[in-house]
């Protein structure tokens, strides 16, 4: 069994504003993840930002996660207008389905990308929904072949060496920036 993306149109709808901007080419085939737990129900992958849960994902980095606690709900919501986004729903999102997973990728689209602000809630861990996640992600069309995609993990590299991540070849060449987040 396939998850399908929620973005695909039926061919007897027509597309509106925001999809003739992106493309439909960009919408579609990219969840083909397969779902590696029986009985679960059938995960939907949709990259429309319309779609993300804003409530949910805040709510989880704000509260929950070490990377990004007590970020601005302001700060939150122009990280995701300004990237790719992956939501995971645990059916049709359009029915009323709970959104499960979220990941993000920061990216010019032509030489580098960075995945961040992966999570998968915790009644849907082991389930399958992190792999379709990023089976999406890794599917994605606009980011074949970037050059450098990167990513920080404190307790995932397991999962993330799968799909081809390794840790930094020179860890010394990296620098970084951090400040607080600004008002």
């Amino acid at each position: 069994m396939h998850p399908r993306s929620v973005d695909e149109k039926r061919s007897d709808q027509e597309p509106d504003d925001h999809e003739e901007k992106r493309g439909l080419d960009e919408q579609q085939d990219h969840a083909r993840a397969s779902l590696d737990s029986a009985g679960v129900g059938q995960y939907v992958v949709s990259s429309d930002t319309r779609h993300v849960d804003r409530d949910l994902v805040w709510r989880f980095l704000h509260d929950e996660s070490y990377w990004a606690a007590g970020v601005p709900r302001d700060v939150m919501d122009r990280a995701i207008d300004g990237s790719l986004c992956f939501s995971v729903f645990d059916g049709d999102p359009a029915r009323g389905a709970p959104q499960v997973a979220f990941a993000r990728v920061v990216t010019d689209r032509a030489t580098f990308g960075w995945l961040c602000d992966v999570f998968v809630l915790e009644a849907h861990r082991g389930m399958g929904a992190g792999k379709t996640l990023m089976d999406a992600v890794m599917s994605y069309p606009e980011l074949q072949g970037l050059r450098n995609v990167l990513l920080a993990t404190r307790d995932a590299h397991g999962l993330y060496a799968k799909y081809g991540f390794a840790p930094l070849a020179e860890p010394a060449r990296w620098m970084a920036i951090r400040r607080p987040y600004r008002p």
